[in-house]
């Protein structure tokens, strides 16, 4: 039983945002076609470029220009796999899209499952990741932070989902309403509401090539996660300056009572040193949390857009923007 006004015969967009993946792209675009040949619908996939070096943006334009279901849009630059997400739904027309990385690693063969689920009456279906393949120590990780954004967010982010899964079109046009610069799409389709449910699935290790997101930009990301949605590291940094104050006022007090009740040499340069040291790092570290927001702050009122198309490629369109 359809309950959420959504069509049964879906006009379904596919997102695919892609970078330097000349290794692994004709086996994606492979999967991709026998998945279309199944969906058996009108269906649009965009592959989007996000700056790619290599030959992925060659690869795109040629089977932009031998199928017209395939629309290629190529960024100016690389702006990060979020800006490239927010890109590919922004040019999406269908009634429900799928957003998928291009290695792989979520199987394209998933989306019929998560359409049949939204279906039932969900506006957004997004996907667990129950088995990971990476190492142990990055499993670990994000694990950790998962649990960590669940924590601090105001708003309930489920833990282990990606941007693997698929939104109705009322879900997207409130996305691409938002005017965030810095880009957190898992958290902003939290945010956004409506009817979501979650459907587990083992992840696949990469098909081909090496990961495209270095350490760097996994702690970029997760800290757009943490500082975007949530204000309780500010409070946290408070609460970390009050019980420094009353840890130091009442050591202040025991060494006063020391002094006046005993004749023994106060041993002043070891306790000086080491108090200026802890204190000195709260600070720092205070200092810093304030600083991501202002830093973001920064960003975000001198408007730029989060990404800029270069042009749009397909069978039928050619536009230089």
């Amino acid at each position: 039983m359809v309950t959420a006004g959504i069509s049964p015969h879906l006009a379904i967009s596919i997102v695919v945002p892609v970078y330097n993946e000349q290794e692994v792209f004709p086996a994606l675009i492979q999967r991709l076609m026998s998945l279309l040949d199944e969906l058996g619908k009108a269906v649009e996939v965009i592959l989007v470029d996000d700056g790619s070096c290599d030959s992925t943006g060659q690869l795109i334009d040629h089977v932009c220009g031998a199928d017209a279901r395939f629309i290629g849009l190529h960024l100016s630059r690389n702006f990060g796999h979020q800006a490239a997400v927010s890109a590919g739904i922004a040019h999406a027309k269908g009634e429900a899209i799928a957003v998928i990385d291009g290695d792989l690693q979520d199987p394209p063969e998933l989306i019929p499952v998560l359409l049949n689920k939204m279906r039932e009456g969900y506006d957004v279906v997004y996907a667990i990741r129950e088995d990971r393949k990476e190492h142990v120590l990055k499993r670990f990780c994000y694990s950790l932070y998962y649990r960590l954004l669940a924590a601090l967010s105001p708003i309930p982010i489920p833990l282990d989902s990606g941007d693997f899964g698929i939104i109705s079109r009322k879900v997207a046009d409130v996305l691409n309403s938002m005017p965030e610069r810095r880009r957190f799409v898992r958290g902003l389709r939290s945010y956004a509401g409506f009817s979501q449910i979650g459907l587990p699935y083992r992840r696949a290790p990469r098909a081909s090539g090496c990961p495209k997101y270095s350490l760097l930009k996994l702690l970029r990301l997760a800290a757009d996660g943490i500082f975007t949605f949530s204000e309780l590291p500010l409070r946290i940094s408070t609460l970390i300056g009050l019980m420094v104050a009353i840890l130091s006022l009442a050591y202040g007090v025991y060494l006063l009572a020391w002094r006046l009740t005993t004749q023994q040499q106060l041993p002043g340069f070891a306790t000086l040193a080491i108090g200026l040291f802890f204190l000195g790092s709260v600070q720092l570290i205070c200092i810093g949390i304030l600083g991501e927001y202002i830093g973001r702050i920064h960003s975000e009122v001198k408007q730029r857009p989060p990404y800029i198309i270069r042009e749009i490629k397909s069978r039928n369109i050619f536009l230089n923007q």
